[in-house]
């Protein structure tokens, strides 16, 4: 009994040092973390940046701080650094391999956030999904389709696909083929589509509507019109512009080869020797 109780009087004296630094250590540190979160809040107060990115980079410093202090306690209280590290990389490695979607996802949101490629209330198209861009969070971007419909993308997709953002530009162009028989002059039909283009609300001057002929299929041509607006007025433009047109040829005597019938007068002495 007397050698248990001495051997334990050796430990205390042996680890006893060692036990209040740590634990001095790892109270003044928790206090210089919070007191580094109210700092960088502080200085996030006068920045412009995204709430997200704000949340992103004040938790990702908070926990590089902790890991620092668990190693630099574990580091006093006498462990092999080498155990600590091996222990630190194996759980890293678990945890990364458990949750590399969500991580992908994070990271694709903190570079969407920061690099901005679009924002809330441009209208974009990826993977197969199309919409208004209602919100950006950490992991998914929400998408509001024409017909009311939310599409959830997870932002990792985002920033491995290919984005197109019809709203970030401030102008944008309307294309529309008309197909009409083949028996009318060109020039006539592109002074007609020109006229109507030009007369369409919203439709820009500069640059110039675009009329011209571009294709030939069977008994057919095709005449391509290209006119400029803003973006904001785009389906405006676009509707207005295909009933304009489509008046304006039909005005003229300019028919759709699909509205046509074709007939053939057999000669019926001829068809009864046949």
């Amino acid at each position: 009994m007397q050698t248990f109780i001495n051997n334990l009087i050796n430990m205390a004296s042996s680890f006893g040092g060692k036990i209040v630094l740590a634990i001095v250590v790892a109270v003044v540190g928790l206090l210089l973390i919070r007191l580094v979160g109210k700092l960088i809040k502080k200085a996030f107060e006068k920045s412009q940046a995204n709430e997200t990115v704000k949340f992103i980079i004040t938790k990702a410093v908070k926990i590089l701080l902790y890991v620092i202090l668990v190693v630099s306690v574990v580091s006093i209280l006498g462990v092999p650094m080498t155990s600590v590290v091996a222990i630190i990389a194996s759980c890293g490695l678990a945890v990364g391999l458990a949750f590399q979607g969500a991580l992908a996802n994070l990271a694709g949101g903190f570079m969407i956030l920061v690099f901005k490629p679009f924002k809330i209330g441009d209208y974009v198209s990826a993977k197969g999904c199309e919409g208004v861009v209602k919100d950006i969070s950490i992991f998914y971007t929400k998408l509001l389709t024409l017909d009311n419909k939310q599409i959830l993308v997870p932002n990792g997709d985002l920033m491995n696909a290919s984005v197109t953002n019809f709203t970030v530009e401030e102008t944008r162009r309307v294309d529309i083929d008309f197909k009409i028989t083949n028996d009318v002059d060109h020039n006539f039909v592109k002074s007609v589509l020109i006229k109507a283009a030009s007369a369409t609300n919203g439709v820009l001057s500069d640059p110039a509507p675009f009329a011209r002929l571009t294709g030939v299929d069977d008994d057919t041509f095709i005449f391509t019109v290209r006119t400029w607006c803003k973006t904001e007025e785009y389906w405006d433009v676009y509707f207005d512009l295909i009933e304009n047109c489509s008046s304006a040829l039909a005005e003229n005597g300019i028919d759709d080869p699909e509205e046509r019938i074709a007939v053939r007068i057999v000669d019926k002495n001829t068809a009864e020797k046949n």
